[in-house]
């Protein structure tokens, strides 16, 4: 069963273990998701848990409070229905085409209509834009990253760290900086971030895909796991591949 409530008085990562540790005590509850931004606790029980007895244990973690329960069931806590594209993947495609339709253009118009142009001039254009989107707001992004990916849930400071990562890989792409160097770690960190993802989808769980940051909420689905693959292909491919193909 589960039992989803608002939270109130959260202002960091530490106050989402404290609220996560003093729910996860609470008799019946088999597993506690605690998100930042929105404040929102999700428990699964073997039985219901009253709102009462869920807010007492929010109260003995701090200064915190649960202030009103069920979300209705169909809302993912991460993707709001108010938001704005909330639950919709057409920003993240839109995005995408136009850095098919930008990347295809330029090298046409610089008669380099070649594999390897092609594929460094899209993931050049994707780490930057996607990095970007999530420098608007790092530390939501932090938190949301952390809640799938498998490097961000054991070292936290990694969600800091990776918008960072991105914009220099994006650099990297457009300047031809390194190919095998720049090939090799985009593949290493896009297996990681389709490892975690594929952990999460196998899990049901209902969280936000923080690839867009905290600005476009858009919900974890399959195609998050495909454009890290696609991407980790990619650069795989430019590792094997002789530069004039």
């Amino acid at each position: 069963m589960e039992t989803s409530v608002r939270l109130s008085g959260l202002h960091c990562p530490s106050c989402v273990d404290k609220i996560r540790t003093a729910l996860q005590r609470l008799a019946g509850v088999d597993s506690v998701e605690v998100s930042l931004n929105p404040p929102v606790a999700r428990l699964r029980s073997s039985s219901a848990i009253d709102t009462v007895e869920i807010d007492a244990a929010v109260r003995s973690a701090g200064d915190y409070r649960a202030v009103r329960a069920a979300l209705p069931a169909e809302r993912a806590p991460d993707t709001p229905s108010d938001a704005p594209g909330a639950g919709s993947l057409y920003p993240l495609l839109l995005i995408l085409g136009y850095l098919v339709g930008t990347v295809t253009v330029i090298a046409w118009s610089a008669g380099s209509l070649t594999l390897h142009t092609l594929m460094g001039g899209f993931m050049g254009g994707f780490f930057l834009v996607f990095s970007f989107f999530k420098l608007l707001d790092l530390r939501g992004f932090a938190e949301s990253y952390r809640s799938y990916d498998l490097v961000a849930a054991a070292w936290p400071a990694w969600g800091f760290v990776y918008p960072f990562a991105e914009l220099a890989l994006g650099a990297a792409y457009v300047t031809s900086f390194l190919p095998w160097l720049t090939n090799s770690v985009t593949l290493t960190l896009m297996l990681l971030g389709a490892a975690g993802v594929l952990k999460a989808l196998r899990d049901k769980r209902r969280i936000r895909c923080a690839c867009l940051g905290t600005v476009l909420k858009l919900p974890l689905t399959h195609v998050t796991l495909v454009e890290d693959l696609v991407m980790a292909a990619m650069a795989g491919l430019m590792l094997l591949l002789p530069r004039a193909a």
